[in-house]
């Protein structure tokens, strides 16, 4: 995908949405509009992402339930991935399973060893409505599932278990961000 502009350059940084936050918990809904409003909403989703220095953002983390992700991140072998998926859907999950370090924009400072398959296929559309279709391997898999977590309503967290789960809740919990809210 080529962009004549980069990425965000227009757009606003919006406040990240925290763990505990409702619209984290819930699954996001599908785009309807293929308009300017949505154009403007990805613009917003790269610049947060890239003010906060993340690899990936679901519109969900910026407080709106919309099935949209974008993305800006490396694979296993340092190439760059950079683009935005509207309304996904993971057509396929395969390869080995590898348990690799994780973070999220929306849990800052907490990162595990959260398992992933290490290849997937994601299809979509594009903010005009094309069809997309992105491949992934390695790290950009783990970045693609995380991101279609977040739409369903997930956080990385919830694929631990066992006392890698209560030490990542914990730090969670006791993070200068936390404000209280259940982190279970």
């Amino acid at each position: 995908m080529r962009h004549s502009v980069i990425p965000g350059s227009s757009g606003l940084v919006r406040p990240m949405r925290l763990l505990g936050d409702p619209v984290l918990h819930a699954p996001c809904r599908e785009v309807t509009a293929f308009d300017g409003a949505l154009g403007q909403l990805i613009e917003d989703m790269y610049a947060t992402m890239y003010a906060a220095r993340g690899v990936g953002l679901a519109a969900n983390q910026i407080g709106l339930p919309l099935r949209v992700f974008v993305y800006d991140c490396p694979d296993d072998e340092d190439r760059r991935h950079l683009g935005h998926v509207v309304n996904p859907r993971l057509v396929a999950a395969d390869g080995v399973t590898v348990r690799g370090p994780e973070g999220c924009l929306s849990l800052p400072g907490i990162e595990a060893g959260t398992p992933r398959p290490d290849r997937v296929v994601v299809e979509g559309t594009d903010r005009t409505g094309a069809a997309v279709r992105v491949e992934g391997t390695g790290f950009f898999a783990r970045c693609l599932q995380h991101e279609m977590d977040h739409l369903d309503g997930g956080v990385f967290t919830d694929r631990l278990a066992g006392l890698r789960r209560r030490r990542a809740l914990r730090a969670a919990r006791r993070a200068p961000w936390a404000d209280g809210a259940a982190t279970s």
